[in-house]
């Protein structure tokens, strides 16, 4: 189950039950079933303070993720992913994106995550990165399917 939450902000994700949809098409793509995978949407002082209280990172930074997955076992992934919205917003500047696609890119960056994908090296974040333009690619043709 897919579940949204905010700390701090007002942010609102668009199109809830199609994202929850998505998200268990890409656990399942990854080999996993999706679990309990709760997103929380803040703002930057409290994304800062997670990284510094539980990373000991004192920068800003778009996601953190804390993973409860079975992923020998049970092979279900859970866990939850802190998504600082001012962040991601001025990365959608940064990078040429609208909000609403950098935030989505985000939302899968967590849960690829949870499914044990790395990107702390230049040959896993590229991987990262191809994993992350495919299943946004698919939400658009689900979304394209859902219109229909």
């Amino acid at each position: 189950m897919v579940r949204y939450y905010t700390d701090d902000c007002a942010y609102r994700l668009h199109n809830k039950r199609l994202i929850a949809k998505w998200l268990r098409a890409v656990a399942e793509a990854e080999g996993y079933t999706l679990g309990d995978v709760t997103y929380i949407f803040c703002s930057s002082a409290v994304h800062r303070k997670m990284n510094i209280d539980f990373i000991g990172h004192d920068y800003f930074t778009d996601v953190i993720t804390f993973d409860y997955s079975d992923r020998r076992g049970s092979g279900v992934v859970a866990g939850d992913v802190f998504i600082d919205v001012e962040t991601v917003r001025d990365n959608a500047r940064i990078y040429g994106a609208t909000a609403r696609q950098e935030m989505r890119r985000v939302v899968v960056h967590g849960l690829l995550h949870l499914c044990g994908q790395k990107d702390k090296t230049p040959r896993t974040e590229k991987q990262m990165h191809r994993k992350e333009d495919k299943y946004l690619a698919l939400l658009d043709e689900m979304a394209q399917e859902q219109e229909n």
